[in-house]
């Protein structure tokens, strides 16, 4: 078995699927497998390739997939390779071998296990963007700039960030993925963009969860007015927002 690993970023993973694919012209798609690193259990049996990024080739699987199949089929895949579950980049690659012969239906198919892994996928995805848009909560450091923390578990921050773009344009801001340590970052009347935060940039803007605002107050405020205890329902209230989202939304702490 081929297998062809790469890190956990978008333009490295739409690289491996082009150089695996390339691969497998040669030796066929049931010989090539595609993981993530770290990997940390390897087969002495298999062949590893450890492919790096490459913009060119990551832009020729995008291009291929839009204009060859459809743009539908290319936000399933691309939500596919925001996940963080295991077998999320080779389900894609998976589903792509059909999806380039059958074009745009690919994605109807439901009743076979390739299709039906990417509809999990991209429903588990789009559901976390969902849960965090509604869930992020800034905080104001000197009336200046907002900074938001969230933890997923996909790679969201950019989805995440696309929402606020549109709805905070006027303001300095900054959601920051604690898990990935890197920021989408939003200044005033501009275009957001991703920046990779040191050591030392991470632990100092961690430390903003410290500081108590008038927003802060609000949020805590307006969580305790419309509770009602003879109501509370905790099993509930984890279904909508489970205990490892709650851990940057100022209601749920102290």
């Amino acid at each position: 078995m081929n297998v062809f690993t790469c890190e956990d970023n978008l333009e490295s993973k739409l690289t491996c699927i082009y150089t695996a694919w390339e691969k497998a012209i040669k030796v066929g798609h049931s010989n090539v497998r595609l993981e993530v690193e770290p990997i940390y259990m390897s087969n002495l049996f298999d062949e590893y390739t450890h492919v790096e990024a490459d913009n060119i080739k990551a832009q020729k699987v995008s291009n291929s997939i839009n204009s060859k199949i459809s743009p539908d089929v290319y936000i399933s895949v691309y939500y596919a390779l925001l996940s963080n579950e295991d077998d999320a980049l080779d389900s894609a690659y998976r589903f792509l071998i059909n999806a380039f012969k059958v074009g745009n239906n690919a994605i109807f198919a439901i009743n076979t296990p390739e299709n039906m892994r990417m509809m999990e996928l991209r429903r588990r995805v789009g559901n976390e963007i969902h849960s965090f848009v509604e869930f992020l909560r800034f905080h104001s450091i000197n009336n200046q700039v907002y900074i938001g923390h969230i933890e997923p578990k996909a790679d969201v921050i950019e989805l995440v960030g696309r929402h606020f773009d549109d709805r905070m344009p006027s303001e300095n801001w900054m959601i920051i993925d604690d898990n990935r340590r890197y920021a989408v970052v939003h200044p005033k009347d501009g275009d957001n963009y991703i920046k990779q935060l040191s050591s030392e940039e991470f632990e100092r803007l961690r430390q903003t969860e410290g500081i108590d605002d008038v927003y802060t107050e609000m949020w805590r405020a307006f969580f305790d007015a419309i509770a009602i205890k003879e109501r509370a329902n905790r099993r509930c209230q984890m279904n909508h927002i489970p205990l490892w989202m709650r851990k940057h939304a100022v209601e749920f702490q102290g």
